[in-house]
């Protein structure tokens, strides 16, 4: 198999559509964020998801901002490079969340405690060392690379603005979560799950327009060149 660069941007952009289905799943029906839900198979799988979607949601916003480099600017890539810092400390934190706090729960409970209640966004009680920065962290670049690159990706109009402007106001609408109550927490994901499929449902039809019309130029130009050769040749 050829590799070309529609493919990849087709791969992209079915990574994003999946990425977004993901991201919807995972929070329909989620436990309790307590001690007794931790090392459940179900918060193992719910984790292990969403380790598999921040890889995949990398991998689809990279497809996005190579796709149209030169139409966002400046502002397209420190959206790119804020959205993969938060994909990738999203993706870390799952991981830690899946395979790490489940040793952890009958031998310090406490501890894990703190950690779901930083997670929630609320203050532990004691020290949890280097995970409060990870969560600030987590934070900060997943609301400024999902406002910073939705408007640069509304602004270069290539790929579907309304999933753009989706994703600029699904992240950055996730700050009122301070002042709203907690049960808002997992329907604010839906937005931004939503733009993500919308987003890479339209990098993968970009993608096959492009090529489309790159074949049909390319034989078009075959055809012209054919008369001219052989009216040389005479």
């Amino acid at each position: 198999m050829t590799i070309t660069t529609t493919s990849l941007t087709r791969a992209a952009g079915g990574a994003a559509a999946v990425a977004g289905l993901l991201f919807i799943g995972v929070q329909v029906n989620h436990p309790a964020m307590d001690v007794s839900s931790v090392g459940s198979t179900e918060w193992v799988l719910r984790n292990t998801a969403k380790v598999v979607l921040s890889a995949l949601a990398l991998g689809g916003v990279t497809g996005m901002y190579l796709r149209q480099v030169r139409q966002t600017g400046w502002l397209g890539l420190v959206g790119w490079v804020l959205s993969a810092v938060g994909f990738l400390v999203m993706g870390s934190v799952a991981f830690v969340a899946a395979y790490v706090l489940p040793t952890l729960a009958d031998t310090a409970p406490r501890y894990v405690d703190d950690v779901l209640v930083a997670a929630s966004g609320g203050h532990p009680v004691g020290d949890i060392g280097l995970m409060q920065g990870v969560f600030l962290v987590s934070a900060v670049a997943y609301v400024g690379g999902g406002v910073t690159l939705g408007v640069a990706l509304f602004r270069a109009r290539v790929l579907a603005r309304w999933a753009a402007a989706l994703l600029a106001v699904g992240c950055g609408a996730t700050v009122l979560l301070s002042v709203l109550p907690h049960s808002f927490e997992r329907p604010m994901a839906v937005p931004t799950g939503v733009a993500l499929i919308g987003l890479g449902v339209s990098l993968w039809r970009n993608a096959t327009q492009t090529s489309a019309a790159t074949t049909s130029a390319d034989a078009s130009s075959s055809d012209a060149a054919v008369p001219a050769v052989a009216s040389a040749v005479r």
